[in-house]
């Protein structure tokens, strides 16, 4: 049976019509893909820094979305950005066109070359994701650095049809030439003056208009810059994405996911850029999840309150963990990480799987209950209350309905896994430099101060190394 046939013989038995949440229209829409195929594409992560738990919730959103999309019947055709470039610090102040490059400010920190950190970064990330259950092999991961010559192919088009101009730090998008601006989400533009953005470049024509293409700093020194039409420097933090989808899934897509931060500034300007250089809708649907707390405080790096998901593993809970406690929560409400839930969710997913154990092995999957769960889920992935509709049924599901309810939970009941082991590095065998480090992290645990270790045990990973705290002590493995 083919993919189309399948999907249709689903809703000729009642399968509901999937709805999602549309930032675009602020509703939740019937999902109806422009072709056969859902392109889907989402923001990943800027390889600076490991990503946290509040990172990883964005990803984990696209998988769950990406399992619903299959158990509905339709092919995807899925793309998620490395960001490996042009994100400039400045955007935590509401601008992201100023401050210094995030990749060559951790490689100045650090002493590497921004290529190794990005490397390493990617690599942390990638880990993660294989611990989530989130296969990599069903996703692209274009770099932002390897698609330079589309994004400057992008901003000469815009150049051309006279959306850009040219001022002394780069090539700027021209906001007041776009009426739509601000679309998504509804942005109140008036509510900020001209010049309330722009301290930091007072030559910029409107507040909202962004870098296409940053010139390099006179008389400095950069590790990431290229040849352009208009001067040596480096994309803008906008641009890669809309060329990488351009290149990768086309200049119309059907679904864009990403965090609720990125949608008043980069995927405002991410809309803008595109239309205006296709004068095509450039996505049907935006989905955005809300933020992860710590103690009611957004999880932060600047704020040093951040939770990785290493640190769930190496206090005995499955990263399996991690992901349901992701689902006991709907995507765009906030959530408040604690370790007591994080312990909650580790019983609940082991009563799960033992429950799974003890279900009989016969019979067909219950279409009953499947009817019912397949609705909560339509309603724009609503997972709390599917895992609740599994609970309440337990006791009278076998292993065959289970297995289908996991197609979408993705809790891989049917073969639970350990966290990855790796093999343990001889200290003799260690470079000085970690060596050193690990010294000093020791004396940080010793005296409880676990901000400090935290951030020696970054160190220590960025120079290649995964690092675990056992009763006899710290365990260096080889990434």
């Amino acid at each position: 049976m083919g993919i189309l046939s399948l999907f249709t013989s689903k809703k000729q038995s009642g399968f509901p019509a999937l709805k999602l949440h549309n930032t675009l229209s602020g509703e939740v829409e019937v999902f109806e893909p422009l072709n056969g195929i859902v392109k889907m594409y989402n923001c990943g992560p800027t390889v600076y820094e490991q990503q946290h738990i509040g990172n990883l919730r964005g990803p984990l959103l696209a998988n769950t979305l990406r399992k619903t999309l299959k158990v509905w019947g339709y092919p995807v055709k899925h793309v998620s950005n490395i960001t490996d470039v042009g994100h400039l610090t400045g955007d935590n102040a509401g601008d992201a066109d100023i401050g210094e490059d995030r990749m060559e400010a951790s490689a100045k920190k650090r002493g590497l070359s921004a290529q190794e950190i990005a490397e390493t970064i990617t690599q942390l990330y990638f880990n993660d994701l294989d611990q989530l259950g989130i296969d990599r092999s069903k996703i692209e991961f274009p770099r932002a650095t390897a698609y330079i010559a589309e994004q400057i192919a992008l901003v000469k088009t815009l150049e051309e049809k006279g959306y850009a101009y040219i001022i002394d730090d780069g090539v700027y998008f021209d906001t007041s030439k776009f009426a739509a601006y601000g679309k998504l989400g509804h942005i109140n533009l008036g509510g900020q003056k001209d010049g309330a953005r722009v301290e930091e470049n007072m030559q910029k024509k409107n507040a909202h208009d962004f870098a296409l293409w940053k010139f390099s700093p006179k008389g400095g020194v950069r590790q990431q810059e290229w040849q352009s039409p208009w001067g040596t420097g480096f994309p803008g933090w906008h641009i890669e994405c809309t060329a990488m989808i351009f290149t990768l899934l086309g200049k119309q897509i059907d679904i864009h996911l990403g965090g609720i931060d990125l949608v008043p500034i980069h995927h405002n300007n991410e809309i803008a850029q595109a239309e205006a250089a296709t004068g095509k809708q450039f996505v049907r649907y935006w989905m955005h999840n809300a933020f992860i707390t710590i103690e009611g405080k957004r999880l932060s790096k600047s704020q040093g309150n951040t939770i990785y998901l290493h640190q769930i593993i190496e206090r005995g809970f499955s990263p399996l963990a991690l992901r349901y406690w992701y689902l006991t929560g709907h995507y765009r409400s906030p959530m408040n990480f604690t370790w007591e839930a994080i312990e909650g969710a580790d019983t609940a997913l082991k009563r799960l799987a033992r429950a799974y154990l003890e279900m009989s092995k016969d019979g067909e999957p219950d279409s009953k209950f499947l009817e019912e769960f397949y609705k909560a889920v339509a309603n724009d992935l609503d997972t709390p209350k599917a895992l609740a509709l599994v609970w309440e049924h337990i006791k009278n599901l076998n292993q065959a309905t289970l297995v289908e309810a996991d197609k979408i939970l993705g809790l891989e009941l049917a073969n639970m896994r350990q966290p990855q082991k790796l093999a343990v590095v001889a200290q003799t065998d260690l470079p000085e430099e970690v060596q050193t480090l690990m010294k000093e992290r020791e004396t940080a645990r010793e005296s409880k101060d676990f901000t400090k270790a935290d951030e020696l045990r970054g160190q220590i990973e960025v120079l290649g190394y995964d690092i675990k705290d056992t009763p006899e002590g710290q365990k260096l493995s080889k990434k």
